[in-house]
């Protein structure tokens, strides 16, 4: 028998994350969360009754908080709601819910221990730093502030040898700022940052907009040659069928390099940039937007899917969509290029199938190329990326749809293919935290954590070290949560760890301190 477990207090938490907005949005809210929120209620209905409806249990059975028996991973809770346990009085479900139903309740469970919510936007929420030390498996440290009251909207920071840092706002510009804290005024003449951003009715939680600053990086020999590489949205109003026939901008990524004198940015040379009629209308929530060199004097750079109307042009090699591209610093096509030799390709591409890349980094000791991207409903996904590889959006995801549904575009895009053609993730981040950008830390700062990933996420608005060997994934350990989203990571010449991190009252750089 199902037991039902709906009464007022369960009515008020389905009404929560739609009583600040209106009632048109609140259906469109509601419309493109469905998944999200069935499975809220499927969870509330049958299995509340037992576990409480914030997983901390109840007389009649066992919290969901805390180390699970048998295991907290998608695959152990849906085996465990499938099958049930007889002798604890817990039914097997699979005799009760399609297998989609089971997957969309351990789903919701694991969203719920790891504090994750779709639904409602966390720019809002205090941005904090957690006071004093905090505690982690092999260090501990304190957060410092470097500089507060930042644009809302920073996007990447880049220490400089002297220990200053540069600095993109995303809809402002580049800024530096001096080991003092103090940001400089915007440097002049950098490609042209626009802010007339939107929320997006759906998605509170997501500003979009078209023409964002992304990346910025230093050449590898920039002591030598002064070279820093920016990576932008290039928007402009009348340059294709779309443009003209909608009488919209539209935008595309594109990186140049330059030097900065004194506040002036000069000597701007174009690196990469697609051909017109792949500029969209889409804004630029989706375009990646991160850039890394190798040891070899190779840049790379991310394209994510621009919008969800090019799911198509993603696994399309003549569309710059969904790509991590690898180009000469000077902008020329290397000759070992996966797809080099053929015309009929963008011959810039390295990996494709990708979502919604957040983080890129080569590792110099390794000598491989690892990048972060986000899933849809869980799915977020850290990559070992190997050239000419198809890492599977939107053809497959460990994720979900929003509207509780399993990801198979491909049956819609007529697209056939074999899991074995798909590039599997090393970590599966599910559920999603957002993951945004991340380092391989080098620092002997923190000794204990050479060779780790640190990640960083916006949804969580937590860090995470992850430790990999032999490229498998071994532990992952939560150095803090809840405190701020953060949208990118870098390591500094003396191995000092910064924060980003960016809040409706203001960005802010923070740093890691060790403490002995």
């Amino acid at each position: 028998m199902i037991m039902k477990f709906l009464n007022s207090k369960t009515i008020s938490v389905l009404v929560i994350p739609f009583g600040f907005i209106t009632t048109g949005t609140a259906i469109a809210q509601a419309d493109a969360y469905s998944g999200v929120t069935n499975s809220m209620v499927s969870f509330l209905e049958n299995c509340a009754i037992c576990h409480g409806e914030t997983l901390e249990g109840t007389a009649q059975g066992t919290p969901l908080r805390g180390e699970l028996k048998y295991g907290d991973s998608m695959t152990a809770l849906t085996a465990s709601i499938s099958r049930g346990y007889e002798a604890s009085g817990m039914p097997a479900w699979s005799k009760v819910f399609s297998s989609a139903k089971i997957r969309n309740i351990a789903m919701y469970i694991l969203e719920t221990r790891a504090n994750v919510n779709y639904v409602t936007s966390n720019f809002d929420l205090p941005l904090l730093l957690p006071d004093g030390e905090i505690e982690s498996e092999l260090h501990n440290f304190q957060l410092e502030t470097v500089i507060e009251q930042l644009d809302p909207l920073p996007f990447s920071i880049e220490p400089l040898p002297d220990g200053r840092l540069l600095l993109t706002e995303k809809t402002k510009g580049v800024r530096i700022i001096d080991i003092s804290g103090e940001k400089s005024a915007l440097i002049r003449g950098t490609p042209q940052a626009y802010d007339d951003i939107y929320r997006l009715a759906t998605r509170l939680d997501i500003e979009r907009g078209m023409g964002w600053l992304f990346d910025i990086v230093l050449h590898p020999n920039y002591d030598e040659n002064g070279w820093i590489y920016l990576y932008f949205g290039d928007r402009c109003n009348d340059c294709n069928f779309i443009s003209r026939e909608t009488a919209r901008a539209v935008s595309m990524n594109k990186l140049v390099r330059g030097k900065i004198e004194g506040e002036e940015w000069v000597e701007e040379v174009t690196i990469w940039q697609a051909e017109m009629e792949h500029y969209g209308a889409a804004g630029d929530v989706g375009a990646g937007g991160r850039v890394a060199f190798d040891n070899f004097g190779h840049v790379y750079f991310s394209v994510g899917m621009k919008g969800g109307s090019n799911n198509r042009g993603i696994q399309d090699l003549s569309t710059p969509y969904g790509k991590v591209h690898r180009v000469n610093d000077d902008g020329s096509i290397p000759r070992d290029n996966p797809f080099a030799d053929r015309d009929d390709v963008y011959r810039s591409i390295y990996t494709y199938g990708h979502r919604s890349p957040q983080g890129l980094e080569f590792d110099n000791l390794s000598g491989e190329l690892w990048g972060s991207e986000h899933g849809p409903r869980g799915g977020d996904e850290l990559n070992r990326l190997l050239p000419g590889r198809n890492y599977g959006w939107p053809l497959y995801s460990l994720g979900m749809d929003y509207d509780g549904t399993p990801v198979e575009y491909g049956k819609d895009l007529g697209i056939a293919f074999e899991l074995s053609d798909i590039e599997q993730p090393v970590v599966d981040l599910t559920p999603s935290p957002a993951v945004s950008s991340f380092i391989l830390s080098t620092s002997e700062k923190f000794p204990g954590w050479k060779g780790d990933f640190l990640v960083g996420s916006l949804k969580a608005r937590s860090l995470y070290r992850i430790e990999i060997e032999n490229n498998q994934f071994v532990h992952r350990e939560t150095l803090f949560e809840g405190v701020g989203r953060i949208r990118d990571i870098e390591q500094g010449y003396n191995g000092e760890i910064y924060l980003l991190l960016e809040h409706k009252s203001g960005g802010r750089i923070v740093q890691l301190v060790p403490l002995l």
